[in-house]
């Protein structure tokens, strides 16, 4: 039987419209443990449109956590309960398209949904507050205590005592210290932190699309690696045996990437284990098409696409905010799963770039100002405190 997961969202707004954030967690039904957490800061934004945000980020940090998984959605959100489950028209335009990508995660028949009151729905609630919480003081939300329990959900729950007895305490510090104070960087005075967990970024080897810069995402005709693919990938698997510090490979199930990671993992004596979360956005319409050819069909759409994260590409494609939800929760997950290790993970332009991203705390328009060639490998460092330290970016000189 398909297992069943719990999903409780919410969202708020300080203002309505004013700084806005969600919050969503993943619950086993029969524990109560929390699988997974997911919280955003949105910006300026109404209550209606957190709490769909929040809606999206619970049923992906779910999808991530077991694809074939039926979803019992829990919110205290009237409309949302009613809009969803098909009771209420959806009329405000900015509830259609994220109404729509809520439906696009699981099939319909899988999800069903039930409004409970706010007094039973706290968790999410204190996420979405943690959340414009951070965002007052220009940060966004990072998981704390989820990282475990997303990977395996073996770790007994901690009480509701102790939790609350955390977080009082936290909040108090927070009160004690300057605003201004920062945390000292990676290395810098800090007490030892582990071994970190790093992450080896490698982009798959060329296809027959890479030379001609086409959108190639995850809404195409996945193609396979070219010839100068294949060389590009074994090249690669030598240099990272020489080196000898990969202890697991991870791909995305796209077919380019699956080629170029069994490359290597053959090399190593390894087995490639594949993770959705890895997958490129999907470029709608513009698949297979050249940065000219999509602004000569779709200026207009090109436009707003290069200017917001959250506009996607034409014909129901994905925007960058939700590849970055995506591979955050994903991130999570590894991280949980490989604590300590070195893994390589073979994925593509936009999940790396957003990996680099999220580890150096740059805006979204920072996307469109790294290069990452076919074949490269990136670097990120991931430490218990929460800090990540990018160690390399754009490395090719294993194919010279």
């Amino acid at each position: 039987m398909p297992r069943t997961l719990i999903v409780e969202a919410d969202g708020g707004s300080r203002g309505n419209p004013g700084p806005a954030g969600y919050g969503a967690v993943v619950l086993d039904p029969e524990t109560g443990e929390a699988l997974a957490e997911a919280a955003e800061f949105i910006g300026t934004a109404t209550n209606n449109v957190a709490e769909y945000k929040g809606l999206v980020a619970g049923l992906r940090a779910a999808h991530a956590l077991d694809p074939e998984a039926r979803i019992q959605v829990r919110m205290d959100s009237k409309l949302v309960v009613e809009q969803m489950s098909g009771r209420w028209q959806i009329k405000h335009p900015d509830m259609k398209p994220l109404a729509a990508e809520a439906r696009s995660v699981f099939p319909a028949d899988r999800v069903s949904y039930e409004w409970i009151p706010r007094a039973k729905n706290k968790h999410a609630d204190r996420l979405a507050n943690e959340a414009m919480d951070a965002g007052k003081i220009g940060k966004q939300w990072e998981p704390r205590d989820s990282r475990a329990a997303l990977a395996t959900a073996t770790a007994p729950a901690r009480s509701a005592a102790a939790r609350a007895a955390d977080e009082a305490a936290e909040r108090a510090e927070q009160a004690a210290a300057p605003e201004a104070a920062a945390a000292p960087p990676v290395g810098w005075g800090a007490p030892d932190l582990g071994v970190p967990a790093t992450f080896v970024l490698l982009r798959h080897g060329e296809t027959a699309l890479t030379p001609e810069k086409r959108f190639s995402g995850s809404g195409g005709t996945d193609p396979e690696l070219s010839a100068v693919g294949h060389r590009q990938a074994e090249a690669t698997a030598a240099a990272l045996a020489a080196r000898g510090t990969i202890q697991a490979v991870v791909s995305s199930p796209l077919r380019r990437c699956r080629e170029t990671a069994q490359a290597v993992a053959d090399r190593l004596g390894l087995e490639v284990r594949v993770e959705e979360g890895l997958r490129e956005t999907d470029f709608g319409a513009w698949e297979g098409l050249t940065f000219a050819e999509v602004r000569e069909r779709h200026p207009e759409d090109l436009d707003a696409w290069l200017h917001s994260s959250k506009a996607a590409p034409t014909g129901g494609g994905e925007s960058f905010a939700s590849v970055a939800r995506r591979v955050a929760v994903t991130r999570d997950k590894l991280l949980a799963r490989y604590a300590g290790k070195t893994v390589l993970l073979v994925t593509h332009v936009t999940p790396i770039k957003t990996l680099v991203r999220l580890a150096l705390g740059a805006p979204p328009e920072s996307l469109f100002r790294m290069e990452l060639s076919a074949a490269s490998l990136s670097a990120v460092a991931y430490y218990s405190d929460g800090n990540a330290s990018l160690r390399l970016l754009n490395e090719t000189s294993h194919l010279r």
